[in-house]
């Protein structure tokens, strides 16, 4: 493949204004010209279209920030080091997306510190961050996975609340690179939380205005926008943004001004959304659906035995990233198969053999789970049955509540990449936010 196929740049028709040198204060009304680059050669394959350009561009653009161009580039050392000189030379700041994880693949933070020539080392409260996260030693935690937690020793960073790959600021002379992770669940809210308040200091620019975001599950984007459109007509100005994984959709509403008005409209147009979609709204802040399952638990004092197998532990993972991770789990178990599971358990086989299949045995197993840990909630994740009708994996869930209560759902795998485990992963977050009642 040709650098020409690999390189597709994107010149965004506006005037640019000479930028001052990186670290002056400017002029609020004076906007600040910027360049995106966008890693990615699945972008460049087709497989995935741009949406970060989209969102940065609409996000920091009320605080005086103007995007003169952007570009995609491959996930390539040379590319995207042709890259950074072409948008160094158009603008002071440039801001680049994705290549901070933990694959071969991510190579944007050893390429932008050798274009600086500023090292990078690992910063001891990353570090810290991400062993309490995965629950790891901090010497026990993979090289790859480290690299992660280094940042450039001039700069700064960007925390993540999301994910473990920090946002990279390089401080050159003559100019400032932001590296930002790719994932847009970590993208958006580092941008809206960590980046945008970063620049309205670094460059003396006007306040982001005033936004409130609702966090919806169950719903797809159009359904939201169709509600909005037909029972909620907005205040003038209010500018929308949306963002869909994994079945969470996202959707921020803001004003360029933050004042008592400004805020008093927003605080009205969430309290309407609750009035017509507070059934699918799981946070109105960056609290995530991981969190949210937790607060639950902690409001009613209970903890949570999980079994999984048809998730192939998944859901564990997820719930394993939250603080309150030890008040929670009582305790897991994750097995590719259910005489595995049964094994694990010490559970013999001729007791669970004399379990009816299906839901019944389900049961059973929450009941075993749950008394082995003295959980006061237990759900257990069955193993994927095909189905010949639709080519998708039947999945039953069962959750054990206390009063020896019984819920049970039934979902389907349709795949077994990311996203299609990322889907699972949220409805069944979604089944215990709904089937674990809060506390009065």
């Amino acid at each position: 493949m040709t650098q020409m196929l690999r390189l597709a740049v994107v010149l965004l028709l506006a005037m640019i204004a000479p930028v001052p040198g990186p670290g002056a204060t400017n002029n609020p009304d004076r906007p600040v010209d910027y360049f995106i680059i966008v890693t990615g050669g699945e972008i460049l394959e087709g497989a995935f279209a741009d949406s970060h350009t989209l969102f940065i561009t609409k996000t920091l653009r009320p605080l005086g920030l103007r995007c003169v161009g952007m570009m995609i580039v491959d996930d390539l050392d040379e590319d995207l080091r042709s890259g950074l000189r072409y948008a160094t030379n158009k603008a002071d700041l440039v801001l680049t997306t994705g290549g901070l994880g933990p694959t071969d693949n991510d190579i944007t933070r050893q390429t932008l510190a050798k274009f600086s020539g500023i090292p990078v080392r690992e910063e001891p409260e990353l570090l810290k961050e991400m062993s309490r996260r995965l629950n790891t030693p901090v010497e026990q935690l993979r090289a790859n996975l480290r690299r992660q937690t280094e940042t450039p020793t001039r700069g700064a960073f960007l925390k993540n609340r999301q994910g473990t790959a920090a946002g990279l600021v390089f401080d050159m002379d003559t100019a400032t690179i932001i590296a930002l992770p790719g994932p847009p669940r970590e993208l958006q809210p580092m941008v809206r939380e960590e980046l945008a308040p970063y620049l309205s200091r670094r460059f003396g620019l006007r306040s982001n205005g005033a936004s409130v975001t609702l966090r919806f599950l169950g719903l797809g984007q159009s359904q939201i926008d169709q509600t909005i459109k037909e029972h909620l007509p907005m205040a003038p100005g209010i500018r929308t943004s949306s963002q869909f994984e994994n079945g969470r959709v996202d959707f921020t509403f803001s004003l360029p001004d933050d004042s008592p008005d400004a805020r008093a409209k927003l605080t009205a147009l969430r309290n309407e959304l609750y009035k017509h979609l507070g059934g699918h709204i799981y946070a109105d802040d960056s609290t995530t659906l991981e969190e949210t399952v937790a607060a639950i638990l902690q409001q009613n004092k209970g903890t949570l035995a999980l079994a999984e197998i048809g998730s192939a532990g998944a859901l564990s993972a997820a719930l394993g990233k939250v603080a309150a991770k030890e008040q929670i789990l009582a305790g897991d178990w994750v097995a590719p198969a259910e005489a595995v599971l049964y094994r694990t358990l010490k559970c013999p086989p001729e007791q669970w053999r004399q379990w009816p299949d299906g839901l019944p045995r389900l049961k059973e197993t929450a009941r075993l789970i749950a008394a082995q840990t003295e959980a006061t909630h237990a759900l257990v994740v069955g193993p994927a049955v095909r189905q010949a009708a639709n080519g998708a994996d039947e999945i039953i869930a069962v959750l054990r509540a206390p009063g020896d209560r019984w819920e049970s759902q039934t979902f389907y795998l349709r795949g077994t990449d990311d996203v299609a485990r990322g889907h699972l992963v949220s409805q069944l977050l979604g089944f215990l936010w709904k089937k674990v009642p809060p506390s009065p």
